[in-house]
C-alpha cells in the first residue's frame, strides 16, 4: 500500500485519498530497493508520478498471498496485461524455471515495459491496435500456446475482463490457473473489508486471503467494481 508522505489528497478541505495497492515489481538483491511500475491514471497515481528523488512514501507490506510454483512436470505459462505484468516479473525472478510469456497492451508506447520479461522463445506481445506484435487479445495468443501444449499452470494478472476470458480458457482446457486479481483496497489487512469478492468457497478478503486465489475456485474473475 503506497502513498506519498505529502499533498496525498485533494486540497485542504477535501478528503485525503486511500493509499494505492500495488505489487512490487522487482527486488534488486543488492541494496535496499523496491520498484513498482505505475501508470498515470488518476489523481492518486499523478501524486506518485509527480514524486522526484529525497520524496518521502509512506509504505505498508509485503501484504497478501502471492503465486505459488507449478507441480512437477507442469511449464509456468504467464499472461500479463498492462500494468498487470509487475507481479509477472518478480515472480518470473522468483521461479527460477524457464516460462512462457504473453502479454497484451493497448499500444506499442505502453509495451515498453514487456522488456521486464523474459519468455522461452522470447516474449509473445499482443496490442489492440495492431502496431506492435500480434493485433488482438493476449488470449488469442494464451490458445495458441494451450493448443501447442496444455502441460501448464497459468500465471494472470491483468484488467478484469482479460481474467474472466483466462479463468474461462483454462476452465474448458482443465487447465491450472492462478489469477491475481483486483479489487477496491482501503486498508491492506483485512479490517476494512473493501475488497470481499465471492468464491465457491464462499466471501474472501483479497487483501488478506488473496490477491492471488486459484482459478479453480471463481465462477467469475470479474471482480465488481474493479477498474477496467
Amino acid at each position: 500500500m503506497l502513498m506519498a508522505a505529502t499533498r496525498w489528497g485533494g486540497g485542504e478541505e477535501e478528503r485525503p485519498f486511500l493509499p494505492r495497492a500495488f505489487s512490487v515489481l522487482r527486488a534488486p538483491a543488492a541494496g535496499d530497493e523496491l520498484h513498482f511500475l505505475l501508470d498515470d491514471v488518476g489523481p492518486g497515481t499523478n501524486r506518485l508520478c509527480e514524486l522526484q528523488a529525497g520524496a518521502q512514501l509512506s509504505l505498508v507490506g509485503p501484504l497478501g498471498i502471492g503465486f505459488a510454483p507449478p507441480p512437477a512436470a507442469r511449464r509456468p505459462l504467464l499472461v500479463g496485461g498492462g500494468v498487470g505484468i509487475a507481479p509477472l516479473a518478480i515472480w518470473q525472478d522468483q521461479l527460477r524455471l524457464e516460462a512462457t510469456v504473453v502479454l497484451g497492451f493497448r499500444d506499442a508506447e505502453h509495451a515498453a515495459g514487456a522488456g521486464l520479461l523474459s519468455g522461452t522463445g522470447g516474449v509473445r506481445i499482443a496490442t489492440d491496435d495492431g502496431s506492435l506484435g500480434h493485433h488482438g487479445l493476449v488470449t488469442d495468443l494464451l490458445v495458441s500456446e494451450l493448443e501447442a501444449d496444455d502441460r501448464a499452470e497459468v500465471y494472470a494478472c491483468g484488467p478484469p475482463l482479460m481474467l474472466e476470458a483466462v479463468r474461462a480458457l483454462c476452465a474448458e482446457r482443465e487447465v491450472a490457473a492462478q489469477l491475481a486479481l483486483e479489487s477496491g483496497m482501503a486498508c491492506g489487512f483485512g479490517a476494512c473489508f473493501g475488497c470481499v469478492v465471492a468464491t465457491r468457497d464462499g466471501y474472501i478478503r483479497l487483501c488478506v486471503d488473496g490477491p492471488v486465489v486459484s482459478a479453480a475456485r471463481l465462477d467469475s474473475a470479474a471482480v465488481p467494481g474493479a477498474p477496467h
